[in-house]
């Protein structure tokens, strides 16, 4: 989709080079994106069951327990609210520009693209903020004792 959007008026030799271009930065992209997500959300791999066809959301997940299990006890509901406060409060102590980049890319899934067009800036600049952001939020939160 993207070499017909972006290079339909390519001379037709040129194609295949941006075709394998194309798929090599979008592959990287995938892996970037995952090892992002991972080094923030390590034990989130603790909620997927070993059949799991790699769409994995905790909402559903956590849905389900709750569902399966009756409710979750009084400790359990403070906790997993104060975890998610202060998660909160972290993101908002981000620069802005990581801050907006951030919830762009992993709460509204928008791919670089969209975000890089969003905010008016280089798609490696979205990259450079979101990596940075990541790790700002881990270090925080690890310094606050939250495993996440």
């Amino acid at each position: 989709m993207k070499l017909a959007q972006s290079y339909g008026d390519k001379p037709l030799a040129e194609l295949p080079m941006l075709f394998q271009r194309i798929l090599s930065n979008t592959t990287l992209d995938w892996f970037r994106r995952r090892k992002t997500r991972n080094a923030l959300f390590s034990n989130m791999s603790d909620f997927e069951s070993a059949g799991d066809d790699g769409d994995f959301d905790i909402l559903e997940t956590l849905e389900l327990q709750t569902n399966s299990e009756g409710t979750e006890s009084a400790q359990e509901a403070i906790e997993r609210a104060q975890i998610l406060r202060e998660i909160e409060v972290e993101i908002k102590l981000l620069p802005g520009r990581q801050r907006e980049a951030f919830l762009m890319r992993y709460w509204e899934e928008m791919d670089v693209a969209e975000t890089a067009l969003a905010m008016g800036c280089s798609e490696g600049s979205v990259k450079t903020h979101c990596s940075r952001a990541v790790a700002a939020l881990s270090k925080a939160l690890n310094a606050k004792g939250l495993k996440l």
